[in-house]
């Protein structure tokens, strides 16, 4: 291959860039990548990741789509503002990715909503149902039957704010803890990078962090009474949705991702045998899944 075969070669490789932007007065760091004037996907990750999880999915998309990966605050690379100065709550959040989608001038996209990006972009659609073209829902809980053992220990500090119900929750910010959360489930830990639960874990272990987590267990709470607004949501407005779930997933079972068909029975529903990080080991198997829905529902709109 000569030099000039190469560098186009290069070029036709979408190309991601790590911005920032200040909104409300809080920076946000994200992911850019792909054509200014396609049809925007939305990124938004779950705990205790960033947007570091969507890294091999970014170029994979990017070729046809803008895509859009911010990491909220407390997370990755945005600012983590104490937490008794700042509001860290899934309301709170909503607002901001709002502001940061604005500030971009995006005034239409899909969602992929993983773990709390769901609570996340299922509050953005209450604000804005019309800027919404897709969902891609991965492990992202919008129903009681989804919350079942892992949550046991939550529910009890949303029953009971007290520092020992707090403490309680120590288990959950532990490096066992955040490895778990990458290979269980799954039936080939050989593709699994270990700078998963490496890179994660150095950011909760950051000081202050622990608290800000806390926090948002806590808060995650309020998006349980929300549970039929946004079926009510899914109901009228019928968001073209597919749905991949890591079915090995203990923090967010299978239970979670059949309800869905009960408010759009033409949502697709892939039961993927993998666990809570399905992007990790199946990404070859979710990409081509995504590409043809997205390409039904985005390319014409």
């Amino acid at each position: 291959m000569t030099a000039s075969n190469v560098l186009h070669h290069a070029s036709s490789n979408p190309v991601t860039h790590y911005r920032t932007a200040t909104v409300g007065g809080i920076e946000i760091f994200y992911r850019e990548a792909g054509p200014s004037d396609g049809p925007v996907v939305l990124l938004l990750h779950g705990f205790p990741t960033s947007s570091h999880m969507f890294r091999n999915l970014i170029p994979l998309l990017a070729d046809k789509y803008h895509v859009i990966a911010p990491d909220y605050p407390g997370f990755g690379h945005s600012a983590a503002p104490d937490h008794a100065a700042f509001e860290y709550s899934f309301g709170h959040y909503a607002d901001l990715m709002d502001g940061l989608l604005q500030q971009l001038g995006v005034s239409r996209y899909a969602m992929y909503v993983m773990d709390y990006g769901a609570p996340i972009g299922y509050r953005l659609a209450l604000k804005h149902p019309e800027r919404v073209s897709a969902f891609i829902v991965q492990n992202g809980n919008a129903y009681e039957e989804g919350l079942k053992a892992f949550w046991d220990p939550i529910k009890a500090y949303w029953a009971d704010n007290s520092q020992e119900r707090r403490e309680a929750l120590n288990v959950l910010v532990t490096p066992e803890t955040t490895k778990f959360q990458y290979v269980d489930g799954v039936s080939d830990v050989s593709r699994i990078d270990p700078d998963n639960w490496a890179h994660d874990q150095a950011l909760l272990d950051r000081p202050g962090n622990r608290d800000i987590q806390f926090d948002l267990f806590r808060d995650y709470g309020t998006n349980v009474p929300l549970y039929p607004d946004f079926q009510a949501f899914f109901r009228q407005h019928k968001p073209p949705m597919i749905i991949l779930w890591g079915k090995n997933d203990f923090i967010f079972p299978a239970d979670g991702a059949t309800p869905y068909l009960r408010d759009l029975p033409e949502a697709e529903l892939h039961l993927l045998d993998t666990g809570h990080f399905a992007l990790e080991d199946k990404l070859d198997e979710m990409v081509p899944l995504m590409r043809s829905f997205l390409g039904r529902h985005l390319d014409d709109n």
